[in-house]
């Protein structure tokens, strides 16, 4: 049995899976969080128990160490024998990485290069990883980055009609994210349609707290949401999505400072900035209590993701499938009927009933039998795609 212990190293957490690539479920898992403050939480999944711990957690080695204690002592980990591989995900790999990549010096400096451009991520995916091969130093590190599924967007796509001296400078281009999502259900919806993965072309909608959708031709990214940075394309959580720059600039000159900017669009906005609420199922809630700011803020998602989803089909010429996934994606009935609402001229049509009757976990088609393109609800797994491209290049 292969093992690959995931990490998902955040600024103040520290999430980690153990799991068998074979498998969808971890052996165990976890999170550690509010790292470095006065008390952390730790919360430990493994031979069918849950623990909880309020403790001190000073800083991202120390998280390490206890995650590296609660799972040596488990009999999961046990059972797992020596660790195949550390698979890290890394948010931003720039135009350096097209594919996942075993983590050396070359590789850490590659990482730290593109700091600039994911200033809230690649450090703290850059402490765990320190983190991990000082725990784990006999083991094989691999970094699996966010944007790498999008390597194969063409020029057209990923590049910004800004002028193009400028651009290079700064490496300005559309990279997206949520790559390692979009790529496990592209592939996850081929072997349920029974359809080659080199032949398959979809538009699949990674719906949750961060959002973004991406067309995929023949399997590969031809053209995603997200830009240089995860907060341009669809409503989000707390991100803004597509925005007029003139709205900066505007805030900018009215002596808003830009910190105070970065933390309006990415921390202030989308649901939150709309209604006072981030999280979709409060939101639903009180819209369906009649609260007019939330129904405003769910229909102003739900049309900019019917907006590119449109868009998309356009850029594709045809489809297999529409795909939704995530948090949002998976277990909104609302959200997916009204995303497709409207849509039977372009050959998207869903069965109420089937879209009401998904099933947490499973993969769903909640067509309409007279529908020519297959609208199918796919539970993403990231961790396990992690443990996937971990063992598939370290063998």
């Amino acid at each position: 049995m292969a093992s690959v212990l995931v990490i998902n190293s955040g600024s103040s957490s520290l999430k980690y899976a153990l799991m068998d690539p074979a498998q969808d479920a971890p052996m165990a898992d976890g999170i550690v969080e509010r790292i470095g403050e006065s008390v952390g939480r730790v919360t430990h999944r493994a031979d069918g128990d849950k623990q909880v711990f309020d403790e001190p957690v000073p800083e991202h080695g120390a998280a390490f160490a206890r995650v590296q204690a609660l799972l040596e002592s488990s009999r999961a980990m046990a059972d797992a024998g020596p660790l195949t591989a550390v698979g890290h995900r890394v948010v931003h790999g720039g135009s350096a990485f097209s594919e996942p990549a075993v983590v050396d010096d070359g590789v850490l400096a590659a990482i730290e290069s593109v700091v600039p451009l994911a200033p809230l991520h690649n450090p703290a995916n850059l402490l765990g990883i320190r983190a991990a091969m000082e725990a784990y130093p006999n083991s094989p590190h691999v970094a699996v980055f966010d944007t790498a599924f999008h390597a194969t967007l063409p020029q057209e796509a990923y590049t910004y009609a800004l002028d193009s001296k400028v651009a290079a400078e700064h490496q300005f281009r559309r990279y997206g994210f949520h790559g390692t999502s979009h790529k496990y259900v592209t592939r996850t919806a081929a072997q349920y349609l029974g359809i080659e993965l080199d032949r398959i072309d979809l538009v699949s909608l990674h719906l949750g707290n961060g959002a973004s959708a991406c067309a995929v031709r023949g399997g590969h990214s031809v053209e995603t949401s997200m830009g240089v940075s995860p907060l341009e394309g669809l409503v989000m959580g707390t991100r803004t999505g597509d925005i007029d720059p003139a709205v900066i600039f505007t805030l900018a000159a009215e002596g808003m400072s830009v910190p105070q900017i970065d933390t309006l669009l990415n921390r202030g906005s989308g649901l939150k900035g709309l209604c006072g609420d981030n999280d979709m199922r409060s939101v639903q809630r009180r819209a369906e209590q009649g609260d007019e700011a939330a129904d405003l803020a769910r229909n102003v998602f739900v049309h900019r993701v019917k907006k590119y989803l449109g868009a998309y089909l356009a850029v594709l010429g045809r489809a297999d499938a529409v795909v939704f996934t995530a948090g949002v994606g998976e277990n909104d009935v609302w959200v997916r009927e009204h995303v497709c609402e409207g849509l039977r001229g372009l050959g998207v049509e869903i069965d109420r009933k089937a879209n009401a009757s998904v099933l947490r976990g499973q993969v769903a088609d909640i067509s309409a039998p007279e529908s020519p393109v297959r609208v199918l609800v796919v539970p993403t797994n990231e961790e396990r795609e992690i443990a996937v491209q971990a063992v598939d290049l370290v063998g």
